[in-house]
């Protein structure tokens, strides 16, 4: 999935992800394919669930 459609399945902007990668603040295992940034849906659902359970 790519950044946008990322940011759209967490309900935050584009920009805030990129942050959150840049700083490393959650690891959410980008995956770089040449100049652009995809996310597997299984590391959000992950990121997702333990948010909900903290």
């Amino acid at each position: 999935m790519d950044r946008k459609s990322a940011a759209r399945y967490l309900r935050v902007s584009p920009g805030t992800l990129a942050v959150w990668d840049c700083t490393k603040r959650y690891d959410l295992k980008p995956i770089k394919v040449g100049r652009s940034v995809r996310y597997r849906r299984s590391d959000l659902d992950k990121f997702l669930e333990e948010r909900l359970c903290s």
